[in-house]
């Protein structure tokens, strides 16, 4: 799906304050690491991790959330009352009902006629929030969008490396497991908004989605625990990501070596590469988080995009590709002409 006149009027993230390195968690887990005669440091070694972050004690995802709204809110100079709709988009959740959305609503004071909702779809749904809110920019339903997200990961870090340190885990269980180890805290917020209101605004021309639903089995998780197939899941998630990088080249006229920015949700290292070598990108064009804020899910597309913006690497008229891939499996790509 492709907008005219939609824009990104702001985008903002927040890295959380406690800094817990990868040779901190392996110290954590020497026992078992020596027990299985794991070599190295597999967090920095295979997944290429050097350290994360975590929130304080008691934090919610929503205070994450509503700390990068405030900041793109503030960024985008506008009224919170002229919020159309907001969305959130974070895997973390403070419960089951309701909504986090409605507690970041209610955090922010937005007016009551602002819908707001989650929308769930793993490591894609900031993305997916984006679609969402531009189709109501595109009809002039609404003035302005605000998608954020909140994640927190200090929870099933902290019950992974107690369950691996059990005496009877196999290293097929360790296997299962060690992705929930690369995961990090962060959040992140974008404020959309139509062109004709605001024309000075970035570009969101959407973009393409692709599903391979039938290995919605290699990645499953819950507050406490996740397990994963991490090769099958990088094999399969490439295999879709082609699948869908050719729908982009046709829709959106992509040709990679014209991207400024690749724009990709960061897992690991080897996935990171993976992206970079099917697609043939510029590896100096891929802005890496991955080693110091580990996987940090959905809030990643949007804490690259604003931490390139805060370094000053774009420029008017860059194009940026925007890239996930989400267990499910489902895959979206999408442009934003900056």
């Amino acid at each position: 799906m492709l907008f005219n006149n939609v824009v990104i009027k702001s985008v903002a993230h927040i890295e959380p304050p406690h800094r817990v390195t990868s040779e901190e968690t392996a110290e954590r887990l020497s026992p078992t690491l020596k027990r299985l005669k794991v070599p190295g440091n597999p967090l920095i070694d295979l997944a290429g991790i050097m350290e994360r972050r975590f929130w304080d004690e008691g934090m919610q995802p929503s205070d994450g959330a509503t700390l990068a709204a405030r900041k793109a809110l503030a960024a985008a100079d506008i009224d919170p009352r002229q919020i159309g709709i907001l969305i959130n988009t974070s895997v973390s959740r403070d419960f089951l009902e309701p909504s986090t959305a409605c507690m970041v609503h209610g955090n922010l004071k937005l007016a009551n006629t602002c819908e707001s909702f989650d929308v769930g779809n793993a490591c894609l749904a900031f993305i997916n929030g984006m679609n969402i809110a531009a189709q109501m920019l595109e009809r002039g339903q609404i003035d302005y969008a605000l998608i954020v997200n909140g994640e927190n990961s200090r929870e099933i870090n902290d019950a992974t490396i107690k369950r691996l340190l059990e005496p009877g885990v196999t290293r097929n269980q360790f296997k299962a497991e060690f992705a929930s180890l690369t995961l990090g805290s962060g959040s992140a917020a974008m404020v959309l908004s139509r062109a004709d209101l605001e024309p000075d605004g970035h570009q969101y021309r959407g973009g393409v989605a692709r599903a391979a639903t039938q290995f919605n089995n290699l990645c499953r998780g819950w507050n406490h625990q996740m397990w994963t197939d991490t090769k099958s899941l990088l094999r399969e998630g490439m295999k879709l990501a082609s699948m869908t990088f050719i729908a982009a080249r046709t829709v959106m006229g992509w040709v990679v070596q014209e991207l400024d920015h690749v724009v990709i949700h960061q897992v690991s290292k080897a996935h990171t590469e993976s992206f970079v070598r099917a697609f043939g990108a510029d590896p100096d064009k891929v802005y890496r988080i991955f080693p110091f804020l580990g996987n940090i899910g959905p809030a990643s597309i949007p804490t690259v995009m604003s931490r390139i913006m805060q370094d000053g690497k774009a420029k008017r008229g860059d194009r940026m590709a925007l890239m996930g891939i989400g267990s499910g499996l489902n895959c979206a790509m999408a442009e934003v002409v900056w």
